[in-house]
Parts: structure tokens; C-alpha cells; sequence
């Protein structure tokens, strides 16, 4: 069972931060090209509250990545023609083609977080959505994409701290809205979705991996750790062969 609770503790990042982001996004890269080179597609998925850093996450997982074979697609509320598909339809279209890698900033997951708890979804709309979810999830994995699915989270504190500084900076207050003040104040309701969530859809083809936000380097390097990891584990990492003609031809056109 996930409790979140277990993950608030903080603890600053100990190691060389800077030399650690470096390596892990040198693998980082060397993971993308594997998938290219083997025609394997992946998703990237990144749930958690306001504040929590996904943002920082994201930006430093493709920071080395070639923009021709990833996407970020940040989600927020469906538009009239989405309303008119089944709530997954939009998250359909966006999945990667074979040698590319998707990153979904927030998800399918709306479905049994903020749109139940604001009530934007009936109770047999969110209800039903677990074992549709699972199904996705499940179908996605069969066809060959990796899934990897992380939760950020930030204790109370962290995250009011964090809402005050993009107040207080004139830079950064385009990051903040009237919602995020609306959900903090349910923050009990959204912890109750939440760890029926992860109940629910917790499953051993498609796990979730909780990463303590409260330090941001901290949670950085775990983060970008586990989708590496996880991404490494289902795509042969091998690199690809010289093809002897052209090591000959190249030699002849560097070396003559």
C-alpha cells in the first residue's frame, strides 16, 4: 500500500548534484537513442499537487533529448470536442509513434482526482474510470510501450511555501491561479483520491513510483533515476553496429 505520508521527510540531496544530473541525463540520452534506433515507443507520466515541481522535473528529463522524437503534452481541461469523446480519447491521440517518447505533464488521472473531487465527473463516471484506466494501461504495455507512472509530492508546508514564492516573484506568478488556492484548501479530498487511486491502480504491469518532492534536487535525481531505470530495463541498450560500407566510405571520404 502507498501512504504519502511516507514520503515527506525532505532529506536534502547528499551527492554532487550538478555531476549527478550530468551523468543521468548522458543515459538519459543514450536511452532516447536507443528507443529510436529500435523502434520502441514510451510514456512518460508525471501526477502530483500544485507546486510540486513536475514542471522542473520534466524540463531536465528532455533537457538533452532530440526534440524530433519526444513531446510534452501539459494537460488541463478538456475543450468542447474532447467533452464529446470518452474521457481517454484525448490521451489516445497523443501516444508515441514507434522510436518516440511521450511525456504527459498530468493525465488520464484527472479523471479520479480533479475531476471528482471538484465534481467536473459523476460518481459512476469516476468510479467506472478505475478499470478503464487499468485497461488502457494494460492494452498500452501489450503493444510494446513502456509506461512509466511517477507522483511528486509536497507536504502542506513545502507546497505553501512554494505558492508564496510564486506570489511574491513577479517571474513566476504566471505559474499560479485561483485553483491552486482552491485545491489546497481540499487537500484532505484530493488525499483520499489519491490513495484510492493508487489502490485501485497500483497494478504489476504498470506500478506507480512516488518520489518525495520536498527537496527539489533530491527529487529531481530520483525522478529522472526511475524513468531511466524503468525505461533502460525494456529496450535492448546496446549501441547500434558500424555498417562496414559505411565505415569504408567515410574512411575514404575523412581520410583520402
Amino acid at each position: 500500500m502507498i501512504d504519502l505520508a511516507d514520503y515527506e521527510k525532505g532529506k536534502r540531496y547528499k551527492g554532487h548534484y550538478r555531476r549527478d544530473l550530468a551523468a543521468l541525463q548522458k543515459r538519459l540520452n543514450h536511452i532516447l537513442v536507443a528507443h529510436i534506433v529500435h523502434e520502441r515507443p514510451a510514456v512518460v507520466m508525471l501526477e502530483g499537487w500544485d507546486a510540486a515541481g513536475k514542471g522542473g522535473i520534466i524540463q531536465r528529463l528532455v533537457d538533452t533529448w532530440d526534440p524530433r522524437h519526444f513531446e510534452v503534452y501539459p494537460i488541463s481541461a478538456p475543450t468542447p470536442e474532447e467533452k464529446a469523446h470518452p474521457f481517454l480519447w484525448r490521451f489516445r491521440k497523443h501516444l508515441p509513434e514507434p522510436g518516440d517518447i511521450t511525456v504527459f505533464d498530468r493525465s488520464w488521472y484527472g479523471r479520479v482526482l480533479v475531476e471528482r473531487v471538484e465534481g467536473f465527473a459523476t460518481r459512476a463516471e469516476w468510479k467506472r474510470a478505475y478499470g478503464q484506466i487499468n485497461d488502457f494501461e494494460t492494452r498500452l504495455i501489450d503493444s510494446g510501450t513502456t509506461l512509466v507512472k511517477l507522483f511528486i509530492h509536497v507536504g502542506q508546508k513545502e507546497q505553501d511555501k512554494r505558492l508564496r514564492e510564486r506570489l511574491d516573484d513577479p517571474w513566476k506568478r504566471w505559474k499560479t491561479g485561483l485553483e491552486d488556492y482552491r485545491n489546497r484548501a481540499k487537500r484532505a479530498a484530493y488525499l483520499e483520491a489519491m490513495h484510492e487511486m493508487f489502490e485501485r491502480t497500483d497494478t504489476g504491469v504498470a506500478p506507480w513510483h512516488v518520489i518525495d518532492g520536498n527537496d527539489k534536487k533530491a527529487a529531481r535525481i530520483a525522478a529522472l533515476t526511475v524513468v531511466a531505470d524503468v525505461l533502460s530495463a525494456n529496450v535492448p541498450m546496446d549501441p547500434p553496429v558500424l555498417d562496414p560500407e559505411l565505415a569504408r566510405v567515410a574512411h575514404e571520404a575523412l581520410d583520402g
